[in-house]
């Protein structure tokens, strides 16, 4: 009787714990990889880029982005630069580059600033 007693309240601690990471994980507190706390998560909506032609975006750059684990990460960081008006993101999650094209002089604060915000980091 004292084991079923132990092995219940593991089973209840395990499903606690499993629970807290994926409300966490959903949303947008906790990493969706590791499950670590994210400092600053914000999520970004998708957004749909209506003009796919290069030739209408004349600025471009890349960017190294640290912390990215896994497809959802690179997905976030794609939505943070596609927020920016005039941008078109694609990342490479196995370079963790951000190759961004834009309408408007390419402006690295702007880029820094959203990728921050979606709790990632632009190291060059």
């Amino acid at each position: 009787m004292v084991v079923d007693v132990i092995i219940i309240v593991a089973v209840l601690i395990g499903m606690f714990f499993g629970l807290r990471r994926a409300v966490g994980t959903a949303t947008g507190r906790r990493d969706c990889c590791s499950g670590d706390a994210k400092p600053s998560g914000k999520k970004f909506r998708a957004t749909r880029i209506e003009d796919t032609d290069e030739a209408h975006y004349p600025y471009a750059t890349d960017l190294t982005v640290a912390g990215m684990s896994c497809q959802n990460c690179a997905r976030n960081v794609e939505n943070a630069l596609d927020s920016i008006e005039g941008t078109w993101a694609r990342v490479d999650l196995d370079t963790r580059t951000a190759h961004v094209l834009s309408k408007q002089p390419v402006d690295l604060d702007a880029y820094r600033e959203v990728v921050s915000e979606s709790g990632y980091r632009v190291i060059s």
